[in-house]
Formats: structure tokens, C-alpha cells, sequence
């Protein structure tokens, strides 16, 4: 009976729930915009200095990396993850609205740890709620869907943002992105909770409903698949975090007043880049495998910052900046799906992705400080090619350590049967 309840319940497809989770990550990454470079320009607006401006976003940084594993860890205990998602997406309006209204050292630093925090719980999250929707089969292509709606909302919050601190103030820029709290509670409200199964959403097996088993988390730190996984996660942000603002740098000497300009087009460009990609990433991760689309993305990284080493002209740093985009859109949507992989049946999803999201963010904490001392000392040629190094070692960790993750056949007990899959992606658009 048991058992019959549970296929019934899986071949009715949630398709209400997941148009509105499309909505969700949308106004979820337009939110989000309103933490980006605004903070900094704000603050020295109101006569803070660069080094007390640094703090803050140290301060919020050091937030973000040790809340990781404790999210993660809530986030697997919690059945309900819609009103986890509302709450830390209160807590981020208000910590918007007491950068836009205080100036204060004490308030916008509590603002800060808030902004931190919220962060290590709203992206696990939305992965959570996405494994809980579809189950593990159709995760691949959902998490590229996730991707695509977010880097339309990133992109869409950061012009119209943009054009709000030109003509109004950046105090607005904080307001308007608070108020996009708003429709991101209306998009969650319409994602059905009966429809997110919360065995599934933690990974654990599906006859598990309110108290789902749990493997033991040392077992977790046995598995070389995963300590291969983290390791190439962690080169690879030390690598890429450092390659926009070596190669941002230069141009401002070189281009002078047109330097803005093409930093913007930097920026925005990859944005679209994964935009167009995200959904053939998720499809190909479902065809190909993980390990042959890890590999690509990579790859990626010592590319560009070996073509970068090579020139300063603006055109053609536009046009390998795309590189970065390739690399966002296989990463974004492959690191929750080989974490999906290495925990399907554990319950343990969540906490493996604060642990993931923890050395990933040391890398990209350590990348600009270690580029920046082999840029100052042997030059920004020197610096971009270590940078090429690096990269490599993360291409070469996979390729020997790490096998594919990709479950040999469809568990039909933990996703979507494959008819209902068919029918999940028209329905979806896909």
C-alpha cells in the first residue's frame, strides 16, 4: 500500500510548483544583486574608508564560510524548506534595508554577518527544494532550468539597478532590491508543500518521510570521490576568483574613462553566456555524464587566463571573458548534481553542500591574495599564467581521481519514472 501511495504520488507531476520555482530563482538572484559592488560604492559615498569597507566585506565573507556547514546541516534537519526560504529571505530584505538607512559601523556590520548567513541558506535551499520536486533522475536538467531563471533575474536586477543609483541614489538601489522580498514570497508561496518530498530533498531513500536514516558523517570524509570533488572545487576557485580583477586592473590604465565600459562587459557578458547554456548543461550532464562536462568546465579556466596573458585588448578580452560563462553554466548546474550523486541514499545532501560551498569559498578567499603577490612581484603576465597552473591542477585531479557519478540506471524509487520525465520537460518547456 505503502508503496502505491508513493508511485502515485511521484507520477503526479508537480508542474504548478515548479513554474513557480522558475519564479523564484528569478526574483531570488534579483534580490541577491542588491548585495553586489553597490555596498562598496555606497559606503565610501558616506565617507568610509577603504579599509573599514574592506572589514565589512570581510566580515560578511567569514560570515558566509562558516555558516556553510551549520546551513547545510538545518537544512537537511528542517521538513519545511519554503519557510526556511522565506525567513533568510526576510533576513536579507532587512539587512538591505539597514544598508540603505543606517551608516553606522554597528548596524551595517550586523547587516553584513546577515547578508552572510543568508547567503550559505538560500542557495542550498533552492537545490533542496528542486531534489524534493523532481527526484534525482531529473535533477540534472532542473538545476540547468534554476540556472538560467537566476542569471536572467542577476542580469535584469543589475540593469535596472544600475540605471536606480544613476538617476536616484544607491540608498534606493538597497530599497528597490529589498522590496523584491515581495514577489519572492509570492513565487514561494506557490510552490505546493505537499509537493516537495522531504526524503528526497535531504537525499535519502523515499520510504523514509519524517525521520529519514542518515549516514554518519565521518562516513562521508571515506569517500575519495568526494574528497577528489572538493579538492577540484577548491583549485578552481582559486584559480578563477583572481582572473577578473588581474585582468580589470590593466585596463584601467590602458583605457582610461572607457576602462568602466569594458569591466561592465566583462561582467555581463558570461551572465549571458549562462543564461543560453545552463539548460544544455543540465541536459548534457544527463546524457554525457558529470565527468566529461567537469572535465570541459575545468578546462575552461587555464584557457582563459592563458589567452588573457597574451593580450590587454579590450575586444579580445570580451571575447574570452565567454570562457567564464561556460564555465558558470557547467559548474552551476554540476556541483549540486555530483553532490546529489555522492549522497543519493545518505540523507545527507544538504550538509555535504555547506561542506563543498565552505572550501570552495576559502579558494576564492585565498585567489586574489595569492595572485595578487605573484602580479606585484613578477608581473601581471606571471600572475595569470600561476593562475594557468592552478587551473590545470584542478583538470588534472579530476581526470585522475575523480570516476563518474552519474548512477549506472535510473533509481525509479528516488526520481521521476522516465515517462513522467518526458512529459515533466514539455510541460516545462525544456
Amino acid at each position: 500500500m505503502l508503496a502505491t501511495s508513493l508511485s502515485s504520488r511521484d507520477a503526479a507531476l508537480p508542474v504548478e510548483s515548479l513554474k513557480a520555482l522558475d519564479w523564484l530563482n528569478f526574483f531570488l538572484a534579483a534580490l541577491l544583486m542588491g548585495f553586489g559592488p553597490f555596498i562598496a560604492v555606497h559606503l565610501a559615498e558616506n565617507g568610509w574608508t577603504p579599509a573599514n569597507i574592506g572589514a565589512v566585506l570581510t566580515i560578511s565573507g567569514l560570515a558566509g564560510l562558516t555558516t556553510q556547514v551549520p546551513a547545510g546541516e538545518l537544512i537537511d534537519m528542517i521538513s519545511s524548506k519554503r519557510a526556511l526560504v522565506g525567513v533568510a529571505a526576510a533576513a536579507a530584505a532587512l539587512a538591505l534595508t539597514i544598508f540603505a538607512l543606517r551608516s553606522d559601523f554597528s548596524f551595517i556590520v550586523g547587516a553584513a554577518i546577515i547578508q552572510g548567513g543568508v547567503g550559505s541558506v538560500l542557495g542550498p535551499s533552492i537545490a533542496a527544494i528542486s531534489l524534493g520536486l523532481v527526484g534525482h533522475d531529473a535533477l540534472a536538467e532542473r538545476l540547468g532550468r534554476n540556472q538560467r531563471f537566476a542569471s536572467i533575474g542577476g542580469l535584469s536586477a543589475a540593469a535596472i539597478m544600475g540605471a536606480i543609483g544613476y538617476l536616484l541614489s544607491t540608498r534606493a538601489i538597497f530599497l528597490v532590491a529589498a522590496a523584491l522580498a515581495i514577489p519572492l514570497l509570492w513565487a514561494l508561496v506557490r510552490i505546493h508543500g505537499a509537493d516537495i518530498h522531504f526524503g528526497r530533498s535531504c537525499g535519502a531513500p523515499d520510504h523514509h518521510e519524517t525521520k529519514p536514516n542518515r549516514a554518519s558523517r565521518q562516513s562521508l570524509l571515506k569517500d575519495d570521490r568526494f574528497l577528489a570533488f572538493v579538492a577540484c572545487l577548491f583549485l578552481f576557485q582559486l584559480a578563477n576568483a583572481s582572473i577578473l580583477p588581474q585582468v580589470s586592473e590593466p585596463l584601467a590604465h590602458s583605457e582610461g574613462h572607457l576602462s568602466s565600459l569594458a569591466v561592465s562587459a566583462l561582467i555581463v557578458v558570461p551572465q549571458i553566456v549562462v543564461a543560453l547554456l545552463a539548460p544544455w548543461a543540465g541536459r548534457t550532464a544527463a546524457t554525457w555524464g558529470r565527468r566529461p562536462l567537469l572535465l570541459l568546465g575545468l578546462a575552461a579556466v587555464p584557457i582563459r587566463s592563458g589567452l588573457f596573458a597574451l593580450t590587454t585588448d579590450p575586444t579580445l578580452l570580451v571575447i574570452i571573458q565567454t570562457l567564464d560563462g561556460f564555465s558558470g553554466a557547467t559548474l552551476g548546474v554540476l556541483t549540486a548534481l555530483i553532490v546529489a550523486d555522492l549522497t543519493n541514499g545518505t540523507g545527507r545532501f544538504n550538509l555535504v553542500q555547506g561542506l563543498v560551498g565552505t572550501f570552495s569559498g576559502i579558494g576564492a578567499s585565498l585567489s586574489a591574495l595569492i595572485a595578487g603577490a605573484v602580479t606585484q612581484r613578477f608581473g601581471y603576465a606571471a600572475g595569470l599564467l600561476s593562475v594557468t597552473v592552478v587551473g590545470l591542477m584542478a583538470v588534472v585531479v579530476v581526470w585522475e581521481f575523480m570516476p563518474e557519478t552519474k548512477p549506472p540506471a535510473p533509481s525509479r524509487s528516488l526520481g521521476v519514472p522516465a515517462s513522467d520525465q518526458e512529459q515533466l520537460q514539455s510541460a516545462q518547456g525544456l
